[in-house]
């Protein structure tokens, strides 16, 4: 039940997020999910790292002819600013500032849209210049099945900060929606976590071979 009590910055609690049962409980479903979801991750990773070395032929490409490291970086750095973005969100959540919080929301939604162009544009790339599609080998099935994937992950979370703000646009802040917000900024920084480990794993260590 949404509670319609008015609150100032003063009287506005330390913790919104969790001062209501509803909220605590909302937390502990949040946790389940993303345990599963971790696990499901892991899954793929460790699959791609089985398979990434298994192409049809000694002329088809590999990670280290594909990758290009300033694009990687680019698209690192903007989903890296995006999280500090929700950061500051949750911030002006906590203090009472819905209109501040909407801004830095509105910024993080911007920066995952900008990641997620450079990713089409970087599928696109491989799929025409090194005819690199998903069935074109063990390999690239690995590669598209897990960093697609995270795509998708990327799409959800931002489909779901947008819902958030357009929902509440008019309503405010209250300890009915202060945990979805909340909520959404943590699985924001999960997508971000899981993007560091697909860097790292996909793009730094394909680039050595």
């Amino acid at each position: 039940m949404q509670v319609e009590e008015k609150f100032t910055p003063q009287t506005w609690p330390e913790s919104p997020e969790k001062a209501t049962m509803e909220g605590k409980n909302k937390f502990l479903g949040f946790w389940l999910f993303l345990g599963g979801e971790t696990v499901l991750f892991a899954s793929l990773f460790a699959t791609y790292l089985a398979l990434k070395d298994k192409v049809p032929s000694p002329d088809h490409a590999l990670a280290k002819d594909l990758f290009e490291l300033p694009l990687s970086f680019v698209m690192t750095m903007l989903l890296l600013t995006s999280s500090l973005t929700s950061v500051y969100a949750m911030y002006h959540m906590k203090n009472y500032s819905f209109k501040k919080m909407q801004l830095w929301l509105f910024f993080t939604v911007l920066l995952g849209l900008g990641f997620l162009g450079l990713e089409i544009y970087e599928f696109n790339h491989y799929v025409h210049e090194y005819n690199h599609t998903f069935t074109s080998s063990a390999f690239s099935s690995a590669f598209y099945t897990l960093v697609g994937f995270h795509g998708a992950h990327v799409i959800f979370g931002l489909s779901w900060i947008i819902a958030l703000m357009l929902r509440n646009a008019k309503r405010g802040l209250s300890l009915y929606n202060a945990p979805k917000f909340y909520l959404a900024s943590l699985y924001w920084h999960f997508i971000d976590v899981v993007w560091v480990f697909i860097f790292t794993v996909v793009y730094l260590m394909g680039m050595v071979g």
